[in-house]
């Protein structure tokens, strides 16, 4: 792989990325996408096939707005093809993007686990010291 096809792949990317965020919140009008969020898009290197990756706001709901987009994927690629100066528009995979539920459910362990230390009896350095030497 040459820099030149990286670069192409990753500028391709980002303007799918802006481009497909704006055609979503503009043009899908169909109510089961819901409230999403696009958080990524990775172009293969031949340009022939793009992961576009969705944050969606109601987790509850990601099946059913991950198959809205499925279904609007060819009216999406005919309108990218055109805005995009492409020979040939990449097909769209939509994918779900569960890292803001994988980190709010984190954060919440977190937070069950300080809440438990705070509640349980603290212990002294010298009882620390001490068991340490049994």
């Amino acid at each position: 792989m040459s820099p030149r096809d990286f670069n192409r792949s990753e500028r391709v990317a980002g303007q799918l990325r802006r481009d497909l965020a704006r055609l979503i919140q503009q043009e899908i009008k169909d109510p089961k996408v819901g409230f999403v969020s696009l958080s990524d898009v990775e172009v293969t290197r031949d340009l022939s096939h793009a992961k576009v990756y969705i944050t969606v706001f109601e987790p509850e709901k990601a099946k059913t707005s991950l198959g809205a987009l499925r279904g609007a994927a060819t009216f999406l690629r005919r309108r990218l093809g055109q805005e995009l100066r492409l020979r040939h528009v990449p097909e769209l995979h939509f994918l779900h993007d569960d890292s803001v539920e994988q980190g709010s459910h984190i954060d919440g362990l977190i937070a069950k686990a300080l809440d438990a230390d705070k509640e349980s009896p603290e212990r002294t350095m010298t009882e620390v010291d001490e068991s340490d030497q049994d």
